[in-house]
């Protein structure tokens, strides 16, 4: 073990019945460090940190947070944690000025740092004019996104060595989004490490250090962004829209005329990792298309981590392909 982690999670194993939820799951956060958790739903991210903050006993495997046993002693590993879950934080009745301070009074805050603390994060969030707002019953008096933001406040009131955030963008608006992911690389700046679970590959790239990724309880692959993106910054991403109930002209690797580093079909669209020198003739092949009416339309952008995140978790089976050198310098576990 690593003692200089504030979590390590060693061999997880949790099942439901016949369901194996987590799979042989290991995975570390460092002091400073934000952990990006991504799958789909169904991948066992959820059940993970509920381990993690010892509400769910794994079947085998080991967890620490902050040296301490989380599976024998699950109480005294949770003082050194603080958990945003997904579902939305039971506000109803208090204003988030309230809620923040009750959290922070939990922590060991006193009542001036708790009331300090209120105000600070509602500033950081811009979250100020509804700091007095109280949440009613049946979604209320607050919007979602507000209650999310009062959630996320709520866990970082005081610090801990760990932070957990499950989907912690939900429901909340794109400027305010931006503050939020500051906020979450600021506190790992200040020595938390940070355990994240998201859906929004694109959004998470930008802050996280290291990325996991589940599929079907497993870990698939692990590393930086630019390891599991497995390009160089140069490559570019054709994506294609297909008609409805168009065919993949991708389909054949012999006919293409570009070198495909990888390949995707996620729905109506294709998504075709292409070298940048090969860019003039992706266009004109893409153009081709276009006017045949195999296509609805093309788009010709810098290559992304959702590239490789969704060749990963084989979204589609019918037609996802991916070179077998490149999976194996994306994936290691």
């Amino acid at each position: 073990m690593n003692e200089e982690s504030v979590l390590y999670v060693e061999g997880l194993t949790r099942r439901f019945g016949s369901v194996v939820a987590n799979n042989d799951v290991s995975l570390k956060v460092g002091p400073g460090e934000v952990v990006g958790l991504l799958g789909h739903n169904g991948a066992g991210k959820t059940t993970l940190i509920s381990q993690v903050v010892g509400l769910l006993r794994p079947d085998s495997g080991s967890i620490r947070v902050s040296g301490v046993d989380a599976v024998s002693h699950p109480a005294a590993a949770r003082r050194h944690a603080a958990l945003q879950p997904q579902a939305q934080a039971p506000l109803d009745g208090l204003t988030p000025r309230t809620a923040i301070e009750i959290a922070g009074r939990i922590r060991g805050l006193t009542r001036l740092r708790a009331r300090a603390a209120a105000e600070a994060l509602a500033a950081e969030l811009d979250i100020t004019p509804w700091l007095d707002q109280r949440a009613l019953r049946e979604g209320g008096g607050l919007s979602g996104g507000i209650r999310r933001l009062t959630a996320f406040a709520m866990a970082v009131a005081a610090p801990t060595p760990l932070l957990v955030l499950d989907e912690p963008t939900n429901d909340v608006d794109a400027s305010r989004r931006r503050l939020l992911w500051a906020a979450v690389r600021r506190r790992a700046d200040e020595g938390a490490g940070v355990l994240l679970v998201t859906h929004n590959v694109a959004e998470a790239e930008r802050i996280v250090d290291e990325l996991i990724v589940l599929d079907r309880g497993r870990v698939v692959a692990s590393g930086s962004p630019a390891r599991l993106r497995g390009t160089q910054d140069s490559a570019l991403r054709l994506e294609l829209q297909l008609p409805p109930e168009g065919a993949n002209p991708a389909s054949d690797e012999q006919e293409l005329p570009v070198t495909t580093v990888r390949r995707v079909r996620a729905g109506r669209r294709v998504l075709l990792t292409v070298p940048a020198h090969e860019a003039t003739s992706a266009v004109a092949w893409a153009t081709t298309l276009r006017a045949a009416d195999r296509i609805d339309g093309y788009t010709l952008t810098p290559a992304t981590l959702e590239d490789a995140y969704l060749s990963l978790t084989s979204i589609e089976t019918d037609e996802v392909s991916e070179p077998a050198a490149t999976r194996k310098v994306a994936a290691h576990v």
